[in-house]
C-alpha cells in the first residue's frame, strides 16, 4: 500500500462535500494538499482544517467550465514548484434534470463535457508526463453509476466519456508506476446528489480514495465506494488490488 506521507495531492472540488472529506482523509495520513475551488476564498476554511494535521496546503482557483482558468491553475502549480504525486479529480456537475428529455438542449452536453470530461483530462495530460519522468503517480477520476436516465443525458454521457478515456490512457501506462483508475462514490447527499440521496457523503470513504493507495501496477478499474463500505483503508486497498484491470 502506498504511503502518502510527504506526497502532494491535487484535489479538485476539494472545498466541500466528498472532495473536502477526501482532502481531510489524505491530510490525516500526512499528505500535502492542493485544493481547487471556484475561488481561493472558498478554500480558506478547508485549508485551515487541513493544516491542523501538520501538513502543507495551498489553494488554487479555476472554473472548470472555462478552460483558460484551468490552464492558469496548472501554470500556478508549476510556478510553485510542486511535484503533484496524486490527482483526485473529484469536481463535477449535474447541470439539469430534464423531465422532457427529448427537449434536452445542446448546452447540457457542452457544459457537462467541459466540467466532467475535458477539464479533468487536461489536468491528467498536464501531469502524467511529469509523473512518468519521476517514476510515480496515482490518478483517480470520479465517475457515476447512473444509467438508463435520459433525463440526465449530458451528465451521464460526460461521465461515460471520462470512463472511456481513463481506461484507454491507462492501457498506455502499463509497466510504469503511474496508475489511473476511476471511482464511483454512489448517490450521496451532496450539493450534486441533493438532499434525497440515500447515502451520507462519509459512506464514500474509504472507497473513493483507494485508487490513491493501490500499489499493484494496474490501471483502468472502477472502484465503486459501496464495495468497500465499513472496511478499513488497509482492507479496502487489499480488496481493490484483487480487482483485475480490463487489459
Amino acid at each position: 500500500m502506498v504511503d502518502v506521507k510527504g506526497k502532494w495531492a491535487l484535489v479538485t472540488g476539494g472545498t466541500r462535500g466528498i472532495g473536502r472529506l477526501v482532502s481531510l482523509f489524505l491530510a490525516e495520513r500526512g499528505c500535502n494538499l492542493i485544493i481547487q475551488g471556484r475561488s481561493e476564498a472558498h478554500a480558506a476554511k478547508v485549508k485551515e482544517e487541513i493544516e491542523k494535521f501538520g501538513v502543507e496546503c495551498v489553494t488554487v482557483e479555476a472554473e472548470l467550465s472555462e478552460l483558460e482558468t484551468v490552464q492558469k491553475m496548472l501554470e500556478k502549480i508549476d510556478r510553485l514548484g510542486i511535484d503533484v504525486d496524486i490527482i483526485m479529480n473529484n469536481a463535477g456537475m449535474q447541470v439539469a434534470y430534464r423531465t422532457e428529455y427529448m427537449k434536452t438542449p445542446a448546452m447540457d452536453y457542452m457544459t457537462s463535457f467541459l466540467i466532467n470530461t475535458i477539464s479533468p483530462m487536461m489536468i491528467c495530460y498536464h501531469f502524467i508526463p511529469k509523473m512518468i519522468e519521476r517514476g510515480f503517480g496515482r490518478i483517480v477520476n470520479t465517475t457515476s453509476g447512473i444509467a438508463l436516465e435520459p433525463e440526465q443525458a449530458g451528465y451521464s454521457a460526460s461521465k461515460a466519456a471520462l470512463d472511456k478515456v481513463t481506461v484507454d490512457i491507462g492501457s498506455k501506462l502499463q509497466g510504469t508506476d503511474v496508475l489511473i483508475n476511476l471511482t464511483d462514490p454512489g448517490w450521496c447527499r451532496t450539493d450534486l446528489g441533493g438532499p434525497n440521496a440515500p447515502n451520507a457523503p462519509e459512506s464514500a470513504l474509504p472507497g473513493v480514495v483507494v485508487g490513491a493507495f493501490v500499489d499493484d501496477g494496474k490501471s483502468g478499474r472502477i472502484f465503486g465506494a459501496g464495495l468497500f463500505h465499513d472496511m478499513s483503508l488497509e482492507e479496502a486497498v487489499a480488496a481493490a488490488e484483487k480487482m483485475n484491470s480490463p487489459y
